[in-house]
This record gives C-alpha cells, sequence and structure tokens, in this order.
C-alpha cells in the first residue's frame, strides 16, 4: 500500500483516482479472464457458450456470498482504522478468513445439490444440464478459495490498498490464457477435459492469487497484532461479520436472481438467443469496470471517513464518483450503441447469436448512465454500516418490479425478444430516480443517528 494514501485527509479527486484505477484495472483483467473463457468456450460450440451463459446466475452464489465477506471485512476494519482500533482490526483480519471457510462449506453444498434444479428452470435439457454441470462441479468444489482471497482481499481494500488484488488479476489473466487450451484439449500426460478444463484453469489461477494475497497480508501494518490464536472464532466477532455481511450477500445474490430471471424469459426464445446474451453480457461487463473501480473505492474511502466522523467528505465522495461514473457510461453508451454487432462478432460467428447479442447491448447502452446510481448507493449504504437498505434496493430493482414487469409484457402482452430488455431499461431508469430522491435523505438520518450514539 502508498504510504502517500490517507483516505480520511487526501483530496477526494486525488482518493478517487489512486484508488479506483487500480482497482478498475484489476477489474479489466478480470472482465479479459472471462472473455477469454467465453472466447474458449466459442471455440468449443455455441452450445458451450450458452452452458457457461447459464452457469453465470448460479457460479454468482460464490461471487456473491464472497463479495458480502470481502465488503463486511472492508467497511468493518475501515471503520476500526478510522476510529484509531488497530489491534481489534488485526483481529478482525484473522476471524474473517475462519468466517469465509465456514460459509465456504455452505455454499459448496448448495451448489452441489441445487445446480440439476436451477438449470431445469432455466429451460436446459438433459444434454444442456450435463454439460454444464462439468464446468460447475469443479468451480464449487473451490469456493474455499475464493472465499479466502476475497477475505484477505477485503483486509488490504480497506487500508486503501487496491493494487494488490490488480496484481492478482492481471497475473491470473496471463496465466488463464496458457491453462485454458491446456485443460481444454489437453497436451502430453494431460488429457483433454473439454468444458471442465475452464473450471479447472480458474481454480488453479485463484490458488495462486490467494497465496499471494495472504502474503501481501502478512506484510501490511495490521500484521503486528495477527498471531495464530486470532483464527480461533470468536462469537462476538464472527456475529458482526454475519451481521454487515448477510444483507450484501443477500444484495448480491438478486444480482444473480435478476440474471437467472432474464434468462428465464429468454429461455423461451432458444439457446442460441440465451447464447447471444451471454456474450454480450461479459461485453457489456468491460464498459462496467470504472463503474465497479468507483464502487470498491466508496467503499474504502467512506468507511474511514465514517469510522473517524468526517461526515462532510462523505457526500462529497458520493457526490462526485457519481457524476464521474455517469459521464463516463454516457460516453461508453457511444460505443456500445453503434459497435454492437461487431464487438458481439469476436466471441461467436453464429448469425443468430450475433443478432440477439446486438440486440441487448443496444439497449444496455442507453442504461449505462443510472447503472452508477445503484453501485455508489450500495456502496455508501455499506461504508455507513447500513447494508439492509442495499438489501431492499436490490430486491426491488433486480426482483419484485423487473419480474413484474417481465412477466406482464411477455406473458400477458406477448411482447418479442427485445421487449425483454426494454421493459429493464424502464424499470433501471425509474428505480435510479427513485434512489437519487431518496439518498439525501438517508445520509441526513444516517448521520444524525451516528452523532446521537456519540455523545453519551
Amino acid at each position: 500500500m502508498s504510504k502517500s494514501i490517507k483516505l480520511t485527509k487526501d483530496p477526494i479527486w486525488s482518493l478517487l483516482k489512486n484508488v479506483t484505477i487500480p482497482a478498475s484495472t484489476g477489474s479489466l483483467f478480470q472482465t479479459f479472464y472471462n472473455l477469454v473463457d467465453t472466447w474458449f468456450a466459442g471455440k468449443i460450440s455455441a452450445e458451450a457458450i450458452a452452458a457457461i451463459a447459464k452457469s453465470f446466475p448460479i457460479y454468482f452464489v460464490i461471487i456473491a456470498v464472497g463479495v458480502g465477506i470481502g465488503a463486511a471485512t472492508n467497511a468493518c476494519i475501515g471503520n476500526l482504522l478510522g476510529e484509531k482500533n488497530t489491534r481489534k482490526a488485526s483481529l478482525l483480519v484473522a476471524q474473517s478468513v475462519t468466517f469465509a471457510i465456514f460459509v465456504s462449506i455452505i455454499v459448496t453444498l448448495f451448489g452441489l445439490n441445487a445446480s440439476n434444479f436451477l438449470l431445469s428452470v432455466m429451460g436446459s435439457n438433459i444434454e444442456s444440464i450435463t454439460l454444464t454441470r462439468e464446468y460447475l462441479d469443479i468451480i464449487f468444489f473451490g469456493t474455499f478459495i475464493v472465499m479466502i482471497q476475497i477475505s484477505l482481499n477485503g483486509t488490504l481494500n480497506a487500508q486503501g490498498d487496491t493494487k494488490s488484488y490488480r496484481n492478482v488479476l492481471i497475473f491470473s489473466f496471463f496465466l488463464n490464457i496458457f491453462l485454458n487450451p491446456l485443460f481444454i484439449w489437453g497436451y502430453g500426460i494431460i488429457p483433454g477435459f473439454g468444458i471442465a478444463g475452464l473450471a479447472i484453469a480458474t481454480v488453479i489461477s485463484q490458488s495462486i492469487g490467494t497465496i499471494y494475497l495472504a502474503y501481501k497480508v502478512n506484510s501490511c501494518k495490521l500484521r503486528k497484532y495477527l498471531y495464530l490464536k486470532c483464527f480461533i472464532p470468536k462469537l462476538k466477532l464472527m456475529k458482526e461479520l454475519f451481521d454487515q455481511s448477510l444483507p450484501i450477500m443477500f444484495s448480491m445474490l438478486f444480482i444473480g436472481v435478476g440474471i437467472f430471471n432474464i434468462l428465464y424469459f429468454i429461455g423461451q426464445f432458444g439457446e442460441i438467443a440465451a447464447a447471444g446474451y451471454g456474450a454480450a453480457l461479459r461485453i457489456e461487463q468491460v464498459f462496467l469496470l470504472p463503474v465497479i473501480g468507483l464502487n470498491t473505492a466508496v467503499l474504502s474511502i467512506g468507511g474511514q471517513n465514517f469510522g473517524a466522523k468526517k461526515y462532510d467528505r462523505i457526500r462529497e465522495l458520493y457526490t462526485k464518483a457519481l457524476f464521474f461514473g455517469s459521464s463516463f457510461m454516457a460516453v461508453a453508451g457511444l460505443i456500445i450503441f453503434f459497435g454492437a454487432e461487431i464487438l458481439v462478432s469476436l466471441f461467436t460467428d453464429n448469425l443468430e447469436a450475433i443478432y440477439h447479442g446486438a440486440i441487448y447491448l443496444k439497449v444496455a447502452a442507453l442504461i449505462g448512465p443510472i447503472y452508477p446510481v445503484f453501485f455508489i448507493t450500495t456502496a455508501v449504504f455499506q461504508a455507513v454500516k447500513k447494508p439492509i437498505f442495499s438489501l431492499y434496493l436490490s430486491i426491488l430493482r433486480l426482483t419484485a418490479f423487473p419480474f413484474l414487469s417481465l412477466w406482464y409484457v411477455i406473458n400477458i402482452r406477448g411482447g418479442d425478444y427485445e421487449d425483454i430488455f426494454y421493459t429493464i431499461m424502464a424499470t433501471n431508469w425509474i428505480m435510479g430516480i427513485a434512489v437519487l430522491i431518496f439518498i439525501g435523505y438517508f445520509l441526513n438520518n444516517a448521520f444524525k443517528q451516528n452523532k446521537s450514539l456519540f455523545s453519551y
């Protein structure tokens, strides 16, 4: 971590640059990693792309729970560092890793037992389910590696270090280019595993990244009070992590539910439509990277400033991050809209898949400017230790509102494939405007309550 970064003192614009750029760069290579997986899946077959696309809402359970653990670790340790309570922050580092291991066992059991049912609901036939499970089962067996890695990254983010995870993701990207063909088609004594080879390559890359992050945590200032006995579960601290992470986990899970919801309706238009949407979704993720980086930055900066009771800096942080994020997405939308067909064709030469993917991208370009409202507002909710509001937002934006709207448009009104995405656009803009109206009231109330708490 750069010693020059002071999250409670440095100018907000400077902090946003210093924290967001490494986080966004890391996310860029994470997305490149996913794009490489999609590209290699396309070399196997269009059905393999559809299998990867349909695995995502289930695989997202791992991501959702991991993000909950990472965000809770970031917020709790960040608040403690803002309060200058280094000893408890060190103890919380160890407790977070222990918590991550416990949670990973539950997630693995869920994934191995629920995948068949969830895939069938999305319209997969027996052959498609079998193909998807070849990939998913290996991913779920490696869940504990992902959870520990994200926990360690939460500790580093709380101190303003987003560069270490960036390094992991860059290294993993290049390693993945080598490992994917090796395990998909085999070489020498290594047999070809087909689509399962994508998962094997992922688990190996994640294992190496986890070892590196463990080294970085062991080298940071919190190591001073970090001992082996700190990893013994302490119910009070585990509960603190649980209470902070649970709403975030469910908030993220509802993103997966939202994608599952969309794929449910897309599934009515066939496997190739799902393949086109899956490829387009990966492309959209590339353009969302700076916004994802802003989410990490706002959580890290906001967490320490909330612990230090510097509430005006949190307001300034929210406004400037939102301005940058929405401006960027407006410009990116032009590229996405006019280059939709070319971008999708990078991943498949199936003309029907390209057609369906381009339809989504053009509508996604119109949704883009409102996305930062959700990412940045969610980060603020977490930074001020009110993650339950993230859950409320996710339920409304990603499940209840869009599902009812899509059900009406597709099943009652007989809407076409493109009507799915126009409906999503309308629900996002309506919710985004509502959130902007609500956030001012929320911040006033949160800061007022916190002042009262410390007045005794």
